[in-house]
């Protein structure tokens, strides 16, 4: 008896063995296929790809640092994040809220060293919240680069740079005096590196240490990130080049650092997802939160977007050097992080790194979409009843209204006549005439969480286009 239990279990042990290699194995493939398209697109010559899921770290690395010298990177080399450093004050900055140094609410000039009434807009003053959402109202940035930006071209890189290394602080306060608010705060978004410059002045002042210090002791520190940084030597940055195969040189900072100037490696920037994804974290679900209550995307603590689609909320930031590019994106409520660092960077690089990210997302969540058979509708008599119903392992909340866009309303997910009724607090409802509709028509749609968040459909519906967008197919 006791050999047949034995037997039993070494059978078991291994069933559950072979399931588990399976599954990193089909993250390892999932990757390989991404950069091997990204590889295509981005015309990049080194790539990069970290992951986390469920509390496992993947990490793989293609290609070649430099063309033809085989120096293919690893978890330990050091790479430009360009405005991926934002995130990282947005965490200091969210510390420093919970910590009571801070009050979101609170006009900014309270916090700012010297007098600025220019600060303000019909009486109406910037708030820490505002500032940290990207929305200050600043009419320009700071440094204004706005001229160097109309009139782009290969050489338009050296002028930012030098723009970059003559601005000081001197110069950013003498400029903050001629701001001029266009807008009332709060209310209109500007992706603006001022606003993160003020901010490092600010930290600097609540705690009376260095942008830098406040970094190390409460990020890197804590994180085990040794080998990230403002100020590392030159010689140890990977190389990053243009769409020509020039080599670019590295960012240049006169300020704080703080818009764009860490360097880190896959190793530590995937030990900061990990971190990202703590949903018991306190500082990170303040740096994520929704602060203007915004009923479709929001910035929570400088990201660049966080919205809400099927598999809950995820959270976007992208990261360009003159050399480099990276998009980093967190899925809290399903336990996914991906890091995609290309050396390369043109006006191409963006698109191709958000296409590998939204490619790479996709298959490793794909688990997470069962649903067989007709999905997102039924006919009921002479009504067509459209049903989603939001996944009941994530936080309904989040879910401010869910539509339909498709061929039949020009894929518009404001349009008024396709708003979903909610049922109770995960499913949502539409019955629509199929005479509204038309008679022997076939309309593609898709479901779209608060207006921003365009669902995938599941892979194995029946009415699913297996081409092109990948729809839901609707058959009247």
């Amino acid at each position: 008896m006791k050999k047949y239990i034995s037997i039993l279990f070494l059978c078991i042990s291994f069933s559950i063995w072979a399931q588990k290699n399976a599954t990193e194995k089909d993250i390892f493939i999932a990757m390989d296929k991404t950069a091997s398209i990204l590889s295509e697109k981005s015309k990049g010559n080194s790539i990069s790809i970290g992951v986390v899921k469920k509390g496992k770290t993947y990490t793989r690395h293609y290609g070649e640092i430099d063309k033809g010298k085989e120096n293919i990177a690893n978890n330990n080399t050091v790479f430009e994040v360009a405005s991926i450093t934002k995130l990282f004050t947005g965490l200091l900055t969210a510390q420093a809220v919970l910590e009571g140094k801070l009050n979101l609410d609170e006009d900014i000039r309270k916090y700012i060293t010297g007098s600025y009434p220019n600060l303000e807009y019909n009486g109406t003053p910037i708030t820490i919240k505002d500032l940290v959402s990207f929305r200050s109202g600043f009419n320009k940035d700071l440094p204004d680069n706005s001229e160097l930006r109309k009139n782009r071209n290969d050489s338009s890189y050296l002028a930012f740079k030098k723009m970059d290394e003559s601005y000081s602080r001197e110069k950013f306060f003498e400029d903050l005096k001629t701001i001029k608010l266009d807008t009332l705060p709060g209310t209109k978004f500007m992706y603006s590196n001022g606003s993160l410059n003020l901010t490092a002045h600010i930290l600097e002042n609540v705690y009376q240490k260095s942008y830098e210090t406040l970094l190390k002791e409460n990020i890197f520190s804590k994180l085990d990130m040794k080998s990230s940084g403002i100020n590392l030597n030159s010689n140890i940055i990977a190389n990053g080049y243009n769409q020509k195969g020039v080599l670019m040189p590295n960012i240049s900072d006169n300020l704080w650092g703080v818009a764009g100037m860490l360097k880190s490696t896959l190793g530590d920037l995937t030990k900061f997802i990990a971190y990202e994804l703590n949903t018991k974290n306190k500082i990170v679900q303040e740096s994520q939160r929704n602060l203007l209550n915004s009923p479709t995307i929001w910035n929570g603590y400088f990201w660049d977007y966080i919205q809400v689609d099927e598999n809950g909320k995820n959270c976007w930031k992208h990261g360009g050097a003159f050399g480099t590019q990276n998009m980093l994106v967190i899925y809290p409520e399903r336990q996914l992080g991906i890091s995609i660092i290309v050396n390369i960077s043109d006006e191409n690089t963006a698109n191709a790194l958000g296409e590998a990210i939204i490619r790479l997302s996709n298959e490793l969540l794909k688990e997470n979409k069962k649903q067989t058979g007709i999905y997102g509708y039924k006919i009921v008599n002479d009504n067509v009843v459209f049903v989603y119903e939001h996944d009941k392992n994530l936080d309904p909340t989040l879910v401010k209204s869910v539509s339909i866009a498709g061929s039949f309303d020009k894929w518009n997910p404001n349009d008024s006549n396709f708003q979903m009724i909610q049922k109770n607090k995960n499913t949502f409802e539409l019955s629509i005439p199929k005479s509204q509709l038309g008679k022997d028509k076939t309309h593609l749609f898709k479901f779209v969480i608060n207006k921003t968040g365009w669902m995938e459909a599941p892979k194995n519906a029946i009415n699913r286009e297996t081409d092109g967008h990948e729809n839901l197919i609707l058959k009247i």
